[in-house]
């Protein structure tokens, strides 16, 4: 039997609502408990609807774990470019700007959430190949489009992008993950804001 076009829109927005739910409700889940004190059964009753109906969207607890930790890093990227947007809007220099989108993203950081998900829980679930994949793909593209406006604008010395904007990516996320990891995350943001500054802030340094 063939189903005619409108049934075909409802079961794929149906479809979306599920997984839209699962994720939601997982996103807060695994937030508040951590990924290995939260299973499935729990997920599925947050969600409102079966365990079977979670298992017919992600293979398994660890995939569904993997769009949770897409929707965070959508979220991040997201209110990274609003901060660096804003900066721009009051006139802000292209330095202005990567100096702000990394002071932001120590920011996202050290939310609950994005601490609990993004830097602690992603490593060690999707391994650390996986997790590096999803971060990058979400925060490589801004890094990359500042640093060609730094460039463009000559703020920095022409030099290749693509290893810099790595080496600057591998710095946010260490700084992230020492804040995330930190007995005292208040004085290890500080400490570390004032060091990223100052390395972002060395990138422009003539060579």
């Amino acid at each position: 039997m063939k189903v005619n076009e409108p049934e075909k829109r409802t079961q794929a927005s149906r479809t979306a609502s599920t997984r839209a739910a699962l994720i939601n409700a997982a996103r807060r889940l695994f937030a508040e408990h951590g990924y290995g004190e939260v299973g499935t059964e729990q997920i599925a009753l947050a969600a409102g609807v079966t365990r079977g109906a979670l298992y017919h969207q992600f293979a398994d607890k660890a995939d569904l774990f993997a769009a949770v930790l897409e929707s965070v890093e959508v979220d991040v990227t997201t209110r990274l470019i609003e901060v660096v947007d804003a900066v721009a809007a009051r006139g802000g220099q292209p330095l202005d700007l990567l100096i702000a989108g990394a002071d932001a993203w120590l920011d996202a950081s050290a939310d609950p959430e994005v601490r609990r998900i993004a830097l602690l829980d992603g490593p060690s679930v999707l391994g650390w190949e996986r997790w590096r994949e999803v971060g990058m793909r979400h925060g490589l593209g801004l890094v990359k489009s500042l640093l060609i406006e730094l460039i463009e604008a000559g703020g920095i010395p022409v030099q290749p992008v693509d290893p810099l904007a790595h080496a600057l990516v591998g710095a946010l996320d260490e700084a992230a993950l020492y804040v995330a990891l930190a007995e005292d995350p208040v004085q290890a943001r500080a400490e570390t804001g004032v060091v990223l500054r100052r390395f972002v802030t060395a990138v422009a340094a003539p060579t």
